[in-house]
């Protein structure tokens, strides 16, 4: 499924919060986001119609397994990414914000052959 770079990064959220938290809401989400609830709450409707997460009628939100696996990839390639720019010497707060920006539009071939030449080294 195609997912465009805003819906990445609230599954993304969606994952880390749920590592921290013992349920994730909307509000926990605009916290982290630093966005409006109101936003967020748009951004729920549509990943819920996507079928990307799911909420219970208390507003507990949970990642689908299509969610997740969208979810954990986009983590996967934020934190190698920001490693990755890190021991190149990046400052860590400019690493994490290029990496966010790469991640999304960086292809699975070109992501895989990354990791794999670092690997090599």
């Amino acid at each position: 499924m195609h997912t465009n770079e805003s819906s990445e990064n609230y599954l993304e959220a969606i994952l880390i919060l749920g590592k921290s938290h013992p349920v994730v809401r909307s509000v926990d989400i605009a916290e982290e986001l630093g966005f409006k609830k109101s936003s967020v709450s748009v951004a729920m409707k549509n990943l819920r119609e996507k079928e990307l997460i799911t909420v219970t009628k208390e507003g507990f939100i949970y990642l689908t397994p299509s969610g997740k696996e969208i979810a954990e990839m986009i983590y996967e390639r934020h934190e190698f990414l920001t490693n990755w720019l890190i021991t190149l010497g990046v400052d860590a707060k400019i690493a994490a914000q290029d990496a966010c920006r790469i991640e999304h539009d960086l292809s699975r071939e070109s992501f895989d052959a990354i990791k794999a030449h670092v690997k090599l080294k």
